[in-house]
């Protein structure tokens, strides 16, 4: 969900966790839902619209991280003929949320779910969100149930979602599906993941698509300082998220048959965000030659390796021009791909967490039923992009903040020390004023000075570092 993921631990009193704290209130971050929402919630939580469809009989498992409770899918695989069958179950919001109601109201207000180091801000309230609509085992479920065959090679070959009642069976971790896999325990349905994971990878670098397997950062207090590392993601996480990603596809190209949808878009880079990146790639001694390309370039990092792992974080930066595209009664859009998928796309697995993915399954359950898709989602369609804009923008506020304080409370005892960086940004209105990258810690912080040498290392002193003004400054040493 956030392009980068940010864990603080340590005790509440924190000034890091004070400096958050503060943040969201000086965002207008909202603590809570109102009490006629969480009032609609409640009841609806106790009476959802169940389908027909009883698909409990399934062994659905879900993947995801060990303290996550807003479950969005569950999984089983098998093998079916020569090649597989992908049944992927997602949460039905649509068997909760009145169209016009409170609940929904306050959901397309907030857009999307934000994510803080410490704590997130849920769309939905829990009672929905972490309850009654999350496929949590043992629990049955309204779902969206996806049923994707695929051929020996990974591609494919027929596609099917219909309302059903579901029923997960387990609810397994990154770290347990790669050691039951690893160790060959992993029954078959767990065992296939790493099968068809891979054969999604490599038609990922046929079609010239790529994945960022983006570490996490965990921000660790001990005495009264900051410790930074990174977590590298297991292969288990980018098998996983093959799954997401070919049920996105595939939601993408239900709609462009029908010529009404909502996708996920992304233009070509432009040349000037790749030269800040090869810029960063530079200052934190990667080689990357000009022969070789980003997507081959980033297949390469190991993310285990410190400066690799922080790469891995700026190039983030290229995701920033997405956006949703909205389409209706046969006309497409001038722009129908996301470039880092390298194909159609549409985000449509994770509707707990964000608005528009409840509408793509809408127009998908329509249209494999041969329906038009219900009035309510036609009358959301057109305002849907601004909306999703509003919430990736506040996403993206609260990213920066987040990162700006993390990287403060990381240097705050190392004022006045000097470090090797390099000059990877210098704003065209004012060349005075640019961004660093240091070599170590691998932060970023904004640069004051004449003559900012963009592009080439240089030694620089810190001048200010302070969690609760949320910034880091540099000067040339």
């Amino acid at each position: 969900m956030p392009r980068r993921h940010i864990r603080v631990t340590g005790a509440p009193e924190a000034p890091l966790r004070a400096a958050l704290t503060a943040l969201r209130s000086e965002l207008g971050v909202p603590d809570s839902f109102s009490p006629r929402v969480e009032a609609e919630a409640e009841r609806a939580a106790k009476a959802p619209v169940l389908p027909s469809y009883d698909a409990t009989d399934i062994p659905l498992f879900t993947v995801d991280p060990p303290t996550s409770r807003d479950l969005d899918q569950a999984m089983h695989l098998s093998r079916q003929g020569t090649g597989y069958r992908v049944r992927y179950a997602i949460a039905d919001l649509a068997a909760f949320v009145t169209p016009g109601g409170e609940v929904d109201a306050e959901a397309h207000r907030r857009a999307t779910t934000l994510y803080f180091p410490d704590e997130k801000v849920p769309l939905h309230p829990e009672v929905l969100s972490e309850g009654a609509a999350s496929l949590l085992p043992g629990e049955t479920r309204p779902a969206a149930l996806w049923t994707i065959d695929l051929d020996a090679e990974g591609r494919t070959v027929a596609v099917d979602v219909r309302r059903a009642v579901v029923r997960s069976r387990a609810r397994l971790d990154y770290a347990a599906v790669q050691k039951q896999i690893d160790g060959g325990t992993a029954e078959e349905p767990l065992g296939l993941l790493k099968e068809i994971g891979e054969a999604r990878e490599r038609l990922e670098v046929e079609r010239g698509g790529i994945s960022l397997n983006v570490p996490e950062q965990e921000i660790v207090e001990r005495n009264h300082a900051y410790e930074l590392s990174f977590r590298a993601p297991l292969p288990a996480d980018g098998w996983n998220a093959q799954i997401s990603l070919l049920t996105g596809m595939a939601a993408a190209e239900l709609m462009v048959s029908v010529g009404t949808g909502v996708l996920r878009t992304l233009p070509a880079a432009p040349d000037g965000a790749v030269g800040r990146l090869r810029r960063t790639a530079h200052a934190l001694h990667i080689d990357w030659p000009h022969h070789v390309s980003y997507a081959q370039l980033v297949r390469s990092l190991d993310p285990h390796q410190p400066h690799h792992a922080a790469f891995l974080q700026e190039c983030t930066t290229l995701l920033r021009g997405a956006g949703y595209t909205v389409f209706r009664d046969g006309s497409l859009p001038e722009i129908t791909t996301h470039a880092a998928v390298a194909a159609p796309y549409a985000h449509c697995t994770a509707p707990i967490r964000r608005l528009a993915d409840r509408y793509a399954s809408e127009i998908c359950l329509a249209t494999v039923a041969g329906e038009a898709p219900p009035d309510w989602v036609l009358a959301a369609l057109a305002a849907l992009p601004h909306e999703m804009a509003d919430g990736a923008r506040r996403a993206g506020t609260v990213e920066r903040e987040c990162v700006d304080i993390v990287e403060a409370a990381l240097l705050k005892d190392r004022v006045g020390e000097l470090f090797d960086g390099c000059v990877v940004e210098v704003e065209d209105h004012k060349p005075t004023v640019g961004k660093v990258q240091l070599e170590s810690p691998a932060v970023i912080g904004r640069i004051d000075g004449e003559h900012l040498p963009l592009g080439e290392r240089l030694r620089v002193r810190l001048t200010q570092a302070d969690p609760g003004a949320a910034k880091v400054r540099f000067a040339p040493a």
